[in-house]
């Protein structure tokens, strides 16, 4: 198979696009032949290695999984030992250990049918950043008629959160660059407050709830907009230490939760099956829709990453690994003969 991959921890320039062996499906696993991958920040991270200490579990010296890309929708043409519910021919979205290639393994314990309503490259760009943002917003137990500011809203993770909360029925105030105002305000925002012309407080109103996506901003500055009794869910930052990258902060959010009356989270999101398939849910009632920055082919992975890491994208950058209108060539394993779908 093609496949995208890095040897060595750093920037783009590390990938490069080679022919590696088609990955067999374990016991609980499928063989996905994947038509569109998802990019995020969390592919930036595990491409440069940093912060430092992220490496215990992405590999010391070198990545532990050379194929960057963890989103992917794609068509099942295998199935490992002891699978059932999934057949051959099935349409999924899910999460591999290397999206970024022509076929990957999922487990089952993080695959979903694809939504009906998208198509592949929209429905690559769900299930990272969508599984963040509603269980982050789920976290935050946002409610109807409640305040809720989404910091960071534009993003890959951001542009979902505040569809799950107004969803909910949450009034939002979102948190973006000027230039990307009109987006968030397009997926339901009551109200925008771009980053360059104020900061999170200059609206003097106390929130239900917050949730912190993008930025670095203190934790002494969240819990001032924070109401007595609101949560704060602290989903991520990208601060430059070398050896947490702004993980302090959501530790010390953690730490400091018991002592006071607002709620402090540290959020990790976990890639579960079941809120796959009710983000999927919320997909084909409407209530929830990707928002794509850009589409590329799988040449262009590293031009892709380099915009993901720079902070430009609005929404998710997509990586198309089907060729368009190409037949994809056939695996060579009896359990996994199916054409690939190709959209």
């Amino acid at each position: 198979m093609r496949a995208v991959v890095q040897e060595q921890y750093g920037g783009p320039e590390r990938l490069h696009l080679t022919d590696r062996p088609d990955p067999v499906p374990r016991r609980g696993e499928v063989l996905v032949r994947v038509a569109a991958a998802g990019l995020d920040r969390g592919t930036v991270h595990v491409m440069t290695g940093r912060p430092l200490l992220a490496r215990l579990g992405l590999g010391l010296r070198r990545p532990r999984f050379p194929v960057p890309g963890r989103d992917l929708c794609g068509t099942v043409v295998g199935l490992g030992p002891g699978v059932t519910g999934v057949a051959v021919g099935d349409r999924v979205v899910g999460t591999a250990d290397g999206s970024c290639a022509e076929l990957a393994v999922v487990p089952l314990a993080r695959l979903a049918a694809a939504p009906r309503t998208l198509d592949e490259e929209e429905a690559a760009a769900l299930p990272v950043s969508g599984l963040t943002a509603l269980q982050a917003v789920r976290t935050a137990a946002v409610g109807a008629g409640q305040r809720v500011l989404v910091v960071g809203a534009s993003g890959g993770v951001g542009t979902y959160a505040v569809q799950l909360a107004v969803a909910a029925g949450a009034r939002v105030t979102a948190v973006c660059s000027r230039e990307k105002a009109d987006l968030v305000r397009e997926l339901g925002a009551a109200h925008v407050v771009a980053h360059e012309d104020a900061d999170v407080d200059a609206e003097g109103v106390r929130y239900d709830a917050v949730v912190d996506i993008g930025g670095h901003r203190s934790l002494r500055t969240l819990r001032a907009v924070l109401a007595p009794r609101g949560t704060l869910v602290v989903v991520g930052s990208e601060a430059p230490g070398r050896w947490l990258g702004g993980l302090e902060r959501s530790v010390g959010a953690a730490l400091l939760s018991p002592f006071v009356r607002q709620r402090l989270v540290m959020h990790v999101s976990r890639e579960r099956a079941a809120d796959l398939a009710e983000l999927v849910a919320l997909v084909e009632a409407g209530a929830v829709r990707p928002v794509l920055d850009h589409v590329v082919p799988l040449a262009e992975t590293a031009r892709a990453l380099e915009h993901v890491a720079a902070g430009r994208a609005r929404g998710k950058v997509v990586v198309r690994v089907a060729p368009q209108g190409g037949t994809p060539r056939p695996v060579a394993r009896p359990s996994a003969r199916a054409e690939a779908r190709e959209g």
